[in-house]
């Protein structure tokens, strides 16, 4: 389930299972032992060596002695504050302010979870980089394909010549030329109509 609220988010996070709680306490792993271990992240456990990078203690570097699943936080050795009374008590650390230095190797299962990341990995890194034979295959038949075609270059074609138009003064002189040459047309003349005359008999 995922949802935007804030309220439902804080609260998802301090009801959550342990499984899930375990997988909130990864920290990054600093450049040397990544360069060993070849993993990026791994949950931080009690006996690990870690470098806090940032907030009021950035620098300080320590084992961790403690783990409070409840609260998300982590305990340094020779980490501590003194408080108004006298008494000195251990600073609480978040593990997203942490980068694991030397990792804890007792337990069998931690072992074995890095096996399984470096595996994936390599798994990804294969599936990422393209086959060769491929690519050679595929230039192969598209220079086929171009052979048996026979395509070739065209040739630009020349562009078509415009031909010149006449000026407007020297269109209007042709035409009257060509009216003053023209012969005259005789004008037919109508027949007049014969009145005809009426008769006192109507006839």
């Amino acid at each position: 389930m995922r949802t935007l609220k804030p309220g439902k988010q804080r609260k998802m996070l301090y009801q959550a299972p342990d499984h899930k709680r375990h997988k909130l306490f990864a920290a990054h792993l600093s450049p040397e032992l990544r360069a060993s271990q070849k993993v990026k992240t791994l949950p931080v456990r009690s006996g690990d060596t870690v470098h806090v990078v940032r907030g009021d203690h950035k620098g300080f570097e320590g084992k961790v002695t403690r783990i409070d699943s409840g609260k998300y936080r982590i305990y340094i050795e020779g980490l501590t504050r003194e408080k108004v009374d006298g008494t000195t008590i251990s600073v609480p650390v978040h593990p997203s302010k942490v980068v694991i230095k030397n990792l804890n190797l007792d337990d069998k299962w931690r072992k074995k979870i890095i096996e399984r990341k470096q595996v994936a990995q390599k798994q990804a890194k294969i599936a990422e980089k393209p086959v060769k034979g491929a690519v050679e295959i595929r230039e192969e038949i598209t220079e086929k394909r171009v052979k048996s075609e026979g395509l070739k270059e065209k040739k630009p074609k020349g562009r078509k010549r415009r031909t010149r138009r006449k000026p407007k003064a020297e269109k209007t002189k042709e035409k009257a030329v060509a009216k003053v040459e023209e012969k005259p047309k005789e004008k037919k003349t109508r027949k007049k109509r014969r009145s005809t005359k009426k008769t006192e008999g109507g006839t």
